[in-house]
């Protein structure tokens, strides 16, 4: 080809459905799933709006793993130019009772020998549900959930003034692992909702969307996870939320209920 001849000219490109979440956006009624599943809730979202999507999401990550992602995952970068908008689907996994020190949970990996990494790991896994109804400790307190919700949302709008950004309430459980211990979801919803309101973030209640489907027999049966009518709710309610704050997303969310 010579500097004379046409260039290809490329057409409009799609908008990018960006979540950063954790392992409720890509775990399924029997455990965890590619990211490209058409049943969890991101793809569902953008199958409705014609978008394309990056998910970036692992288990265990709270809002302070999210903000990482933010500033090291090289995924985030090359999305947030074409995002149409991003969800932080991130915020329960901050609220869990962790009585024990979530740096510890978190290096666990990290014992050598394997031996040794086996007998701290099966020690851990005794004493977490035993210590769950202290309720307390969580593994990150509200305060320290908005600071890093405020701080990815700051960052998005340096980058991209126009780049919507949606938050969510965490979800519920019913977890042997917690025992059904939830105490740290109230104080967090409130100070998420304080922010959201004054940040102008809409936000989507997954504990509201998910309640039945996590009380019913068809969700994973560790008491955490979603049934695939828990996906299709918090997609019609992401949906929702996209469509308030991109008035050109098609699509009819009730048409997915």
């Amino acid at each position: 080809m010579t500097s004379s001849d046409p260039r290809p000219v490329a057409g409009p490109q799609r908008p990018t459905l960006l979540v950063i979440g954790d392992s409720l956006s890509y775990y399924g009624p029997k455990g965890g799933l590619p990211a490209d599943h058409p049943r969890i809730w991101p793809n569902i979202v953008a199958r409705e709006l014609d978008w394309d999507v990056e998910l970036v999401a692992r288990i265990g990550w709270t809002t302070r793993d999210a903000w990482w992602a933010m500033t090291q995952d090289p995924r985030v970068w090359a999305t947030i130019p074409r995002a149409g908008a991003v969800v932080l689907a991130v915020g329960g996994m901050d609220t869990l009772p962790s009585p024990l020190p979530t740096a510890l949970r978190e290096t666990l990996r990290y014992v050598r020998p394997p031996r040794l990494r086996r007998v701290v790991r099966e020690t851990y896994g005794w004493l977490q549900p035993r210590l769950s109804p202290l309720g307390w400790p969580v593994a990150l307190p509200p305060r320290v959930s908005v600071d890093y919700l405020e701080t990815i949302r700051e960052s998005l709008a340096y980058m991209r003034p126009d780049l919507p950004v949606i938050g969510t309430l965490p979800s519920v459980h019913r977890s042997e692992q917690y025992r059904a211990v939830h105490r740290g979801r109230p104080a967090a919803a409130r100070a998420i909702n304080r922010w959201a309101s004054e940040k102008s973030v809409p936000l989507v209640d997954l504990g509201e969307a998910v309640h039945a489907d996590i009380h019913s027999g068809a969700a994973n049966p560790d008491g955490i996870h979603w049934g695939w009518d828990g996906h299709s709710e918090v997609a019609a309610a992401v949906l929702e939320a996209v469509r308030m704050v991109r008035r050109d997303a098609r699509a009819a969310a009730e048409d997915i209920r």
